[in-house]
């Protein structure tokens, strides 16, 4: 089955809508699951492994506005769907959650994951076309690694 990607403005029926939630659940569950006594790095690999599927072949490429217009819906939709939950949604979970479901389109995105030295804080977003998809660090964070 093809994954639903949101690309223009217009509402989704409301059987996508579900099949999108699905997919969110899917995503954070499988994250849940790998990233329960791994470290980052090689979960990342893993879940990626995973996540590619039909897309990544031979598939037309979108233009970058429409990688990034999905994108932005995508992480509307992961946002939405995990607030709901009473579970862990901190913004690595969110941001391995998504990276998920755009790896399952081919969408390129980066994964950064920052740190605050005073006080000290830590934070994960998800970049596509160099824009952040997933809220952003304030200032004040710098870039310790991208995936």
């Amino acid at each position: 089955m093809r994954p639903v990607t949101p690309q223009n403005l217009d509402r989704l029926s409301l059987g996508l809508r579900l099949r999108l939630a699905g997919e969110v659940l899917y995503s954070y569950l499988r994250v849940r699951w790998v990233m329960r006594d791994d470290d980052a790095e090689r979960a990342v690999r893993r879940l990626r492994e995973r996540a590619r599927g039909p897309m990544h072949a031979g598939a037309a490429k979108e233009p970058e506005d429409v990688d990034l217009m999905s994108a932005w819906r995508l992480a509307h939709a992961t946002r939405r769907v995990l607030e709901l939950l009473p579970s862990d949604s901190r913004c690595l979970f969110r941001s391995l959650t998504l990276m998920c479901m755009l790896e399952r389109r081919g969408i390129a995105h980066t994964l950064v994951v920052a740190v605050r030295p005073r006080p000290f804080a830590a934070h994960a977003w998800l970049e596509v076309a160099g824009e952040a998809v997933l809220p952003g660090a304030d200032p004040g964070y710098e870039r310790l690694l991208e995936l």
